[in-house]
């Protein structure tokens, strides 16, 4: 099983994602979350990512997809990749996915027992997604 790591400089932002991610995957796959600083301000924290991703992989996930919010998010995330054991740290993937899209669609790729690599791909790919539909004029 693959579970998924959310990290976001919001702590609201990253509860409202688990919430939208649990239910369009179900209880089934592992999800945790790293929002805000220690202190609750805006921001991101290693400790708490280190801690997201051992939770997430205490819960019964083999691996654990990481995605993040914003480029300054991947520096706390390096650390906190360096406080973890080489075994854990074995079973990360980051990805460069978009956080809201690549979550909820590696979620459900990960519900129906995805390989790590096949819930990546996914997530990827919801790089392209459009979001405007036919005739509405935007790009």
């Amino acid at each position: 099983m693959v579970g998924l790591v959310l990290v976001s400089h919001s702590a609201r932002l990253a509860e409202g994602l688990r919430e939208m991610v649990a239910q369009v995957a179900g209880d089934d796959v592992p999800v945790a979350i790293a929002g805000g600083t220690d202190d609750g301000r805006l921001g991101t924290s290693a400790e708490l990512i280190a801690a997201a991703i051992r939770s997430t992989l205490g819960a019964g996930a083999d691996e654990a997809l990481v995605l993040v919010d914003l480029g300054s998010a991947v520096l706390s995330l390096e650390v906190a990749l360096d406080e973890l054991s080489p075994d854990e740290r074995a079973r990360v993937r980051v990805s460069d996915a978009p956080l809201v899209e690549g979550a909820v669609v590696a979620a459900v790729q990960a519900s129906v027992g995805a390989t790590i690599d096949e819930v990546a791909a996914a997530a990827l790919e919801a790089r392209g997604m459009a979001k405007a539909g036919a005739g509405t004029g935007a790009g």
